[in-house]
């Protein structure tokens, strides 16, 4: 079993920056594909970006091409997510999940969900 923490959220001003991080508890973290989704007030969750077991293959939601990068350290159980150029519409809270399969992570069905940080941007 895997348990997933986010931390890393916060208010920041548009066009400002973050970086999220969540941390994986369980030996097996290297071999989970992992996902950042988000979900606004009055929306529902979507996906935005994910990241191989290895970290050689990636995925981003268009709306976070050119401004989101996820990256993993294996060896320290932890995924990241930096964020640039900051919309207000990047508000949300931010979910981080882990899947056996990537496609599955893509698609919104991981295996295990974290508990979500609050990202502000102001305009």
């Amino acid at each position: 079993q895997v348990q997933v923490v986010e931390s890393g959220g916060g208010l920041v001003q548009a066009g400002g920056s973050l970086r999220l991080s969540c941390a994986a508890s369980g030996r097996t973290f290297s071999r989970y594909a992992m996902g950042w989704f988000r979900q606004a007030p009055g929306k529902e969750r979507e996906f935005v970006a994910a990241i191989s077991w290895s970290g050689d293959s990636t995925h981003y939601a268009d709306s976070a091409k050119g401004r989101f990068t996820i990256s993993r350290d294996n060896a320290k159980n932890t995924v990241y997510l930096q964020m640039i150029s900051l919309k207000p519409e990047d508000t949300a809270v931010y979910y981080c999940a882990a899947g056996r399969v990537i496609g599955a992570v893509v698609v919104g069905v991981p295996d295990y969900w974290g508990q979500g940080t609050q990202v502000t941007v102001s305009s």
